[in-house]
């Protein structure tokens, strides 16, 4: 095997087993963290040249344990996840011939991070920490909120976990539909990180989305007549569907109404489509049914040539109605701009408050674009600027910056 792909495979099936094994035993996060990021990076630099040991797994076990002797860095965020994820470990560790029978150790700490005696606003976010491996500033960008803030929500729950000495005992089989809305958050969440990495150079960020998806796909097999779970995956398949077509031969961002749907993975749409039509079945149409319905309709450009902007203005009026978040306010103006005419669009996106997307940056992208069409250039040149401080991703940042010199340029011909 190919070392490099089974390096990848051990981090998809095996780095949450491994991870809770050490942290079960050294009782610190932080260095078990530490210690297995290491043993991956030595495998990066030693399985190529000297061949993938028969028994990857225990070879980074090996690994870990001696970084483990020496090691002498500690990481403050993850360390205070110490004591949940320790908690966790250790019940995964026990008899589970009571509980459901997870098929990933990763799957089954998300679920017990959702347990019913944790803040509902804490347990999404506490999976993205803990399991994931999420700092609270990337954790914070995703819920829209200052990293302060998020910081204290987690360690609040820590806190009452340590202080209520609660038991994470295996969930039963019927107890994990209610707990299953916040294991998809954070995946939807994880998918998100990993994706907004365009470029891919964030080593914390890097194989995220594929993880997301490994993750969805093992929440369908497990709960297969969850339409949500149906959903999410179908979702996660159209985006990764579009992804070669993302960047140019340059590397330049690529918008999704210019890409070229002849790079789109029609394998990964079709499946996506199945995905999406088995959930209907189930008669309970929920958000990420409808995210994925969306873009099932951008997918069809592939056949027709034309994007449907109507039928996706109306999915976001849907979706609205059942999960009014920040992005779906903005993706709902933007469809409306394509269908109607900027002037609607626009008032749509006047209703968000401003607080609420003062460092959200597609709202900035899409006011810019909106203002610009509506002759308010000065106003449009501040909103370029704001979307163009907020964007991280450089190739994104770049086609902002050329957007707003057309612009530029376009004013300037006018006034000579």
């Amino acid at each position: 095997m190919d070392a490099h792909r089974a390096i990848e495979r051990s981090a998809r099936d095996s780095y949450g087993r491994l991870l809770s094994y050490l942290a079960s035993r050294t009782r610190d996060l932080a260095a078990a963290e530490d210690a297995l990021a290491d043993a991956f990076q030595s495998a990066l630099e030693t399985w190529p040249g000297a061949g993938v040991p028969e028994n990857p797994d225990a070879w980074l076990l090996t690994a870990a344990r001696r970084r483990l002797i020496d090691a002498s860095r500690r990481d403050r965020i993850r360390s205070e996840a110490a004591p949940t994820l320790i908690a966790m470990a250790q019940a995964s560790e026990s008899s589970i011939a009571d509980g459901f029978i997870f098929p990933d150790e990763r799957l089954k700490l998300m679920f017990l991070c959702a347990h019913p005696a944790i803040d509902p606003a804490a347990r999404t976010p506490l999976m993205l920490q803990t399991v994931l491996g999420l700092d609270a500033g990337r954790i914070a960008s995703a819920f829209l909120v200052r990293p302060s803030a998020m910081s204290r929500r987690l360690t609040r729950a820590k806190v009452k976990i340590r202080d209520a000495r609660i038991s994470f005992d295996s969930p039963e089989a019927e107890e994990l539909p209610s707990r299953l809305e916040a294991v998809l958050e954070a995946i939807y969440a994880a998918y998100g990180s990993g994706w907004d990495d365009l470029s891919g150079s964030d080593p914390k960020r890097r194989g995220l989305s594929v993880e997301a998806i490994d993750l969805g796909e093992l929440v369908v097999s497990s709960l297969p007549g969850e339409p949500e779970a149906l959903g999410l995956l179908a979702l996660m398949l159209h985006c990764e569907a579009r992804r070669p077509a993302r960047r140019d031969a340059k590397g330049a961002y690529i918008p999704l109404s210019d890409q070229d749907t002849t790079l789109w993975s029609t394998e990964s749409i079709v499946r996506a489509d199945w995905l999406l039509r088995t959930a209907e079945r189930a008669g309970r149409i929920g958000r990420f049914q409808l995210e994925a319905a969306i873009q099932s309709v951008h997918a069809r450009r592939v056949a027709t040539g034309r994007t449907d902007w109507e039928t996706i203005a109306l999915l976001y009026e849907g979706l609205i109605r059942i999960a009014p978040t920040i992005g779906a306010l903005v993706g709902r103006a933007a469809a409306v701009a394509e269908a109607r005419d900027a002037l609607t669009a626009w008032a749509l996106l006047g209703a968000i408050p401003v607080a609420a997307v003062a460092e959200y940056q597609p709202y900035w992208a899409l006011a810019a674009r909106l203002l610009a069409l509506l002759n308010r250039f000065s106003e449009a040149r501040a909103a370029y600027g704001k979307a163009i401080g907020l964007c991280e991703d450089r190739a994104t940042r770049d086609f902002l910056v050329h957007q707003m010199q057309i612009q530029d340029d376009y004013l300037m011909k006018d006034v000579l």
